[in-house]
C-alpha cells in the first residue's frame, strides 16, 4: 500500500508543502512540525524553513508557525484516529505508516518503573519520506558478489545518519532476489545466477515498508519480511524458520545483534547490515561491533557518502584492502 506522503499532513500545511518549487519538492527528505515554531524541511540536506506561501526562507520569524490544533489534527491523521491502539509505538518515539514513511515523536514521556511506558503531550514531528530508487545499487553490487560460490559476501554498509543506507538495502534486497549476476566489465544479465531466497529483518519497518505484513517498496520476488520484529530476534527466526540465503537488516549495534550475526555466519548465510558510524574507526569503538571487526566476520565494508552529485562510496574487503575508491571529485572520506 503506498501513501502520497504529503496526504499524511492536514491543511494548511499540506497546501503549503504543494506550493513548495518543484524541484525541491522532490528533494525533501523531512518534514518537521513542531507546535509554536517554524515549519521546516530537510530537503537534499539542505534545511529551511517554509513559508505560509510555500517559500523557502532562511529566517524563522517569516515562516508558518503550526497551532496545537494543526498538531492535534495530524496526530489523529497519522494514527488513523486510533491514537489508543498506538502504544507499542509511542513507546518506541516512532510511527511507521504505509509506504515506508517514518514519523519520529517528541513530547512528555510517562515512566513505569524507570523505563518509557508511553508519550503524552504530543507537540513535535519529524516526518521521514521513504523513497524507492531503483538501481541506486548498480555500481555496488559487482563488489558483494562472490562469483565463483555463486554467493553474496558478508557485507557491512556505514555512514551517518542519512547518506542513504537504507535506500541501499531495500534495493540490494530487490536486486539479489531477482536473480542478477555480474558478466565481465560492469554488465548485469537477468535470470543467469539462480534468484537467492532474501530475508528482511524490518525492525522499523523501513525498509519494506510493510503495510499488514506485506511489502509497500518491490524487495523482490524471493523475498521475506520480519517485520516490526527487534532485529536479533528477527535473524533468529529467520534462520530457523525460513532457511535464508541472505539475511538484510538495518541498523546493528547492541551485543545481541553482533550474536545474531555471528550465529548467521556460523549457519552458511550470508548477512548485509548496516551500521551508523563515520567510518571503522568510530564503529570500532562500540563493543559489540569492534568484536565483529577484529574477527574479520565481515567480507566487505562499504562506506557511504551523499554528495551533491548523489551517492559516492569506498569499498574494502575484510582486511580492509580497498577495493573501490571514491569518485574522483567526490567529497573527501574521513
Amino acid at each position: 500500500m503506498k501513501v502520497n506522503w504529503k496526504e499524511l499532513f492536514p491543511e494548511p500545511i499540506r497546501t503549503i508543502l504543494g506550493r513548495m518549487p518543484p524541484a525541491v519538492l522532490e528533494k525533501v527528505e523531512e518534514v518537521r512540525i513542531r507546535e509554536g515554531r517554524p515549519l521546516e524541511i530537510n530537503a537534499g540536506d539542505t534545511y529551511h524553513f517554509l513559508t505560509a506561501q510555500g517559500s523557502l526562507t532562511a529566517k524563522p520569524e517569516e515562516a508558518y508557525i503550526p497551532q496545537k490544533e494543526v498538531t492535534h489534527r495530524l496526530l489523529d491523521l497519522i494514527s488513523n484516529h486510533s491514537l489508543y491502539t498506538l502504544e507499542e509505538e509511542l513507546r518506541k518515539g516512532f510511527i511507521t505508516i504505509p509506504g515506508g514513511h517514518r514519523i519520529g515523536l517528541a513530547g512528555r514521556t510517562v515512566l513505569s518503573g524507570g523505563r518509557v511506558e508511553t508519550l503524552r503531550d504530543i507537540n513535535g514531528f519529524n516526518v521521514r519520506v521513504a523513497r524507492e530508487v531503483h538501481g541506486v545499487a548498480d555500481r555496488i553490487l559487482p563488489y558483494l558478489l562472490d562469483m565463483k560460490s555463486g554467493q553474496v559476501f558478508h557485507t557491512l554498509i556505514l555512514s551517518p545518519p542519512q547518506q542513504g543506507k537504507t535506500t541501499l538495502l531495500r534495493d540490494l534486497a530487490r536486486q539479489i532476489s531477482n536473480g542478477c549476476r555480474l558478466v565481465g566489465g560492469s554488465e548485469f544479465v537477468q535470470g543467469l545466477r539462480p534468484r537467492l531466497k532474501v530475508g528482511i529483518v524490518d525492525e522499523r519497518s523501513e525498509i519494506a515498508g510493510s503495510y499488514k505484513g506485506v511489502p509497500g517498496f518491490d524487495v523482490g520476488p524471493r523475498t521475506d519480511v520480519m517485520d516490526g520484529c527487534p532485529k536479533a530476534e528477527g535473524m533468529m527466526m529467520m534462520l530457523r524458520s525460513m532457511s535464508p540465503d541472505v539475511i538484510i537488516v538495518d541498523e546493528i549495534g547492541r551485543p545481541e545483534d553482533a550474536e545474531a550475526v555471528m550465529e548467521a555466519l556460523h549457519s552458511g548465510v550470508s548477512v548485509i547490515a548496516t551500521a551508523h558510524g563515520r567510518d571503522l574507526g568510530e564503529l570500532s569503538s562500540r563493543p559489540a561491533l569492534r568484536t565483529l571487526i577484529q574477527e574479520q566476520m565481515f567480507q566487505r565494508y562499504v562506506q557511504l557518502r551523499r554528495t551533491s552529485r548523489g551517492m559516492n562510496f569506498r569499498l574494502a574487503d575484510g582486511k580492509m584492502r580497498v577495493l573501490q575508491q571514491p569518485d574522483a571529485g567526490g567529497e573527501a572520506f574521513g
